[in-house]
């Protein structure tokens, strides 16, 4: 049987994770669904326990220390093991730097998308080792390009993303694989809900939607290349032209991120 413990699974992209991987594990697969919202969790559990899936749904916010530590203990206690860490909670955010008089909700959105993925990692450590199991961390593309009007979400992307890729030279001799998936933009609610400069709920993406990844797909894409233990999931043909055109010519990135920023509506 194999364990896995997502974050962020009442909705979206963890929801459809969820989803997906009971179907394909039936009644090998044992997932432990974390989130704030226990009605929502319930009934993805619902649907993956159709499949034949055992599941146990634990509310935590990844925001808060303590309840990382207890989703990871609770885990254990339900099913003995973790082989899957899926680090997928997160909050979105668009405004400019400028904007912003208190920055009290960017420490908030570093200890949502950044820090509830180190506490839950550093929780499940030992269980992972002991199965040689395989750590997953959603990022975005936002983590590989810094995007203006993107300053804070960049900015906790980032950081997940350099101390996961420094975490996957640490583990590699455990034999515990540390994968990056890097989706660009998804068709989900979490970029209407992303706080704006004022730290409220911005209502609207700013972003260009045309062509936004379906949750299925993205969610398959992540978990195609979990069990395929690859290092990296970079979404989007744009996305991988982007990752290597920083580093050939950087300037040219600035532009088109600027431009993007000036044809489409402005963080407010």
């Amino acid at each position: 049987m194999q364990v896995l413990v997502i974050t962020g699974a009442s909705e979206g992209i963890g929801a459809e994770m969820a989803r997906q991987w009971a179907a394909r594990g039936n009644t090998g697969t044992a997932l432990v669904l974390a989130a704030r919202n226990v009605e929502k969790l319930e009934a993805v559990a619902n649907e993956c326990r159709s499949f034949g899936s055992q599941v146990f749904v634990q509310r935590c916010d990844v925001g808060v220390q303590a309840e990382c530590v207890a989703l990871i203990n609770a885990a254990e206690q339900a099913f003995g093991r973790i082989d899957t860490l899926v680090n997928n909670a997160g909050m979105s955010a668009q405004a400019l730097f400028s904007d912003v008089t208190d920055l009290g909700w960017y420490e908030t959105l570093m200890r949502i998308n950044h820090w509830g993925s180190v506490w839950c990692t550093h929780a499940a450590l030992t269980h992972l080792k002991a199965t040689k199991g395989r750590i997953v961390g959603v990022s975005s593309l936002a983590g590989l390009v810094g995007v203006p009007g993107r300053t804070a979400y960049c900015g906790t992307k980032f950081a997940m993303t350099g101390f996961f890729e420094a975490l996957r030279v640490e583990l590699a001799a455990a034999g515990v694989s540390v994968t990056l998936a890097y989706p660009g933009v998804v068709a989900t609610e979490i970029r209407y809900r992303g706080f704006n400069a004022k730290g409220e709920a911005a209502g609207q993406s700013g972003l260009d939607e045309k062509g936004a990844m379906s949750i299925e797909t993205c969610a398959r894409l992540i978990i195609d290349g979990t069990e395929a233990r690859d290092r990296d999931i970079v979404m989007t043909a744009k996305g991988k032209l982007g990752r290597w055109l920083k580093l050939l010519a950087p300037g040219v990135v600035d532009k088109l991120a600027l431009n993007a920023l000036n044809q489409h509506a402005r963080p407010q």
